[in-house]
């Protein structure tokens, strides 16, 4: 079994950028209504589409927020501390450092896409700087 997350958004184009930069992804799709970023393998890892998602019986407005709520987004990455630079690169909105999580056993960041979806970047193990 396998689980694809699509992310409602305000501009796909824009979203689709920042996720590529921070996660070193590349385009799968393209385009200003519907976008899917890939890693080098070829492997879905996200799929974004313009508010107005009639066709999946989801139509958002363009103020609404915060959009996400009550969900957090976990993505494994192979160097956390990397991603972690990134995202300080892109000024992106960071809540604190990498940390080691005990009981998940990996290491992790929360931040937020230009949306204010929350992403928790982790890799297993520790890896505190």
């Amino acid at each position: 079994m396998k689980s694809d997350v699509m992310l409602f958004v305000r501009d796909v184009e824009a979203s689709s950028a920042w996720y590529q930069r921070l996660l070193g992804a590349r385009s799968g799709h393209g385009g200003p209504e519907y976008e899917m970023i890939v890693d080098n393998e070829g492997n879905l890892l996200f799929q974004f589409h313009r508010l107005d998602g009639d066709e999946h019986g989801i139509n958002l407005d363009e103020d609404a927020s915060p959009r996400g709520a009550g969900v957090l987004v976990y993505v494994t990455v192979t160097d956390v501390n990397e991603v972690y630079d990134r995202a300080l690169a892109l000024s992106a909105s960071v809540s604190g450092k990498p940390a080691f999580i005990e009981l998940a056993g990996h290491t992790e960041f929360i931040v937020n896409d230009p949306d204010g979806y929350a992403l928790a970047i982790c890799t297993r193990g520790n890896h505190e700087r």
